[in-house]
């Protein structure tokens, strides 16, 4: 069993700033792959960002320049600070990791429940 836990998510202003946190717990060997995915109300869920365990990232072209992904493999954790927050950004937020665990050292997709963005005008 593997639990993903996001938090720091709010409302906030457009322009302002906000940072995720998605915390891994169970019986984890190792974390390969980690991202942030949003969904709006009558959208798909989109990729925001990923970050791989050699610490490679890709963004979403909405996102580029505004929002950046990190990760501390030591705590298990990806974070996800965004900057100049637009009101298109709102979003229920949800962390994706794929993580290898014991006995057998199986790697699978995880998702967490997410964390609610909301950005005024």
């Amino acid at each position: 069993q593997v639990q993903l836990v996001e938090s720091g998510g709010g409302l906030v202003q457009a322009g302002g700033s906000l940072r995720l946190s998605c915390a891994a717990s169970g019986s984890i060997v190792g974390i390969g792959y980690m991202g942030w995915y949003r969904q709006a109300p009558g959208k798909q869920r989109e990729l925001v960002a990923t970050i791989t365990s050699g610490g490679s990232t890709n963004y979403a072209d909405s996102v580029k320049g505004r929002f950046t992904i990190s990760r501390d493999n030591a705590k298990n954790t990806v974070y996800l600070q965004m900057n100049s927050l637009k009101p298109e950004d709102t979003a229920v937020y949800s962390c994706n990791a794929e993580a290898i665990t014991r006995p057998a050292l199986r790697r699978q997709a995880y998702w967490g429940q997410g964390t609610q963005v909301t950005v005024s005008s």
